[in-house]
């Protein structure tokens, strides 16, 4: 780990010890996890810090995250809790356990907690833009106010933590990544062909979504919640303005556009059907190539905020979708050659 003698131009975690300060600088990644194990890329050798703590990430538009990862004894930030993922700011003091350390990133003193400023370690964040086709998933957790009123504000910040780590896990095994974090809910995006959206693409997002619900649901087994967890899904298919930062290891994508709008609004339209899923049109069309009919996803005329006339959406309950996947394997199975 790298502990350089003076202080970084660039964005970095402070840690002052009795003889000195080290900079931990968050550089060459867009994503940093603290914890005791070695693992992670800020190894702290605190025994009141979990194995895998917390972790910061860095968005596109230059904006940092703090996120705990179901922490047992918590992550700080200026003396409060987090219990959802948290905007940095520099100057912010962490605490891990009885670790304290100072968020430094220059490029955030000059613009306020709404602006996007440009960050000099992301120089291509608004360089280029491209227009792609591409899936974006909104998660939202249901209840999450009522949930606060009625838990420890230690169980709420390690359930919650748990949650936001198992689903960042999961979208990343389906191939996309967390590409926002809103409140108590999560944005994930999947950049398909220029002209098409393939079977196995669409199969991958069903199956990612159906596995969130599925973690969501057995979440209370590990924690004593008052009631189950449960998840709403919006998810929308269409072109966006994409900017490419392309300063890690992965591209880093924003999407901008009605595509991206719509999807947070069929999310909220799951609440008004009585649905845990609603889908775009183009995303159903997208569907249908699986086999999807109006049996699993039915069709709906909803009015959402935001546009003038109702917009057309297809929703479904969690328990459909994985009747449909379930029978979609056996088929597949079924029509498998021996040999």
């Amino acid at each position: 780990m790298a502990t350089p003698d003076t202080p970084q131009l660039g964005p970095c975690l402070v840690l002052k010890t009795d003889a000195s300060q080290r900079y931990l600088p968050l550089a060459g990644n867009n994503c940093w996890t603290v914890g005791r194990s070695d693992d992670n890329n800020f190894v702290l050798g605190d025994r009141w810090i979990s194995r895998n703590h917390a972790m910061l990430q860095c968005m596109d538009t230059g904006e940092y995250y703090l996120i705990d990862l179901g922490s047992r004894n918590g992550s700080f930030l200026n003396g409060r809790r987090v219990s959802v993922p948290v905007t940095l700011h520099s100057g912010d003091a962490i605490t891990f356990g009885q670790t304290e350390l100072k968020f430094y990133c220059p490029a955030l003193q000059t613009v306020g907690s709404g602006d996007y400023g440009e960050n000099q370690n992301f120089p291509a964040t608004a360089a280029l833009h491209v227009r792609r086709l591409i899936s974006v998933l909104v998660v939202d957790i249901r209840d999450y106010t009522v949930m606060t009123r009625k838990l420890d504000e230690k169980v709420l910040s390690e359930a919650i933590g748990t949650w936001f780590r198992y689903a960042g896990e999961i979208i990343n095994d389906y191939g996309s990544w967390v590409d926002k974090y809103i409140g108590d809910a999560v944005m994930a995006v999947w950049i398909h062909g220029k002209q098409e959206v393939t079977p196995q693409s669409m199969l991958q997002i069903s199956k990612a979504v159906s596995e969130l619900n599925r973690m969501t649901s057995q979440l209370h087994k590990e924690f004593p919640l008052p009631f189950p967890l449960r998840i709403g899904a919006g998810l929308n298919t269409g072109y966006a303005m994409v900017g490419n930062a392309g300063s890690s290891d992965r591209p880093d994508y924003t999407p901008l556009g009605d595509t991206v709008n719509a999807a947070f609004r069929f999310e909220s339209s799951t609440k008004q059907l009585g649905l845990d899923i609603s889908v775009g049109e183009t995303t159903y069309a997208a569907l249908e190539q699986l086999g999807v009919s109006e049996q699993t996803f039915k069709r709906y005329s909803v009015n959402l905020k935001g546009y003038e006339h109702p917009l057309i959406t297809h929703g479904c309950a969690f328990s459909d979708l994985e009747r449909f996947l379930g029978a979609y394997e056996r088929q597949n199975e079924d029509a498998s050659p021996d040999y």
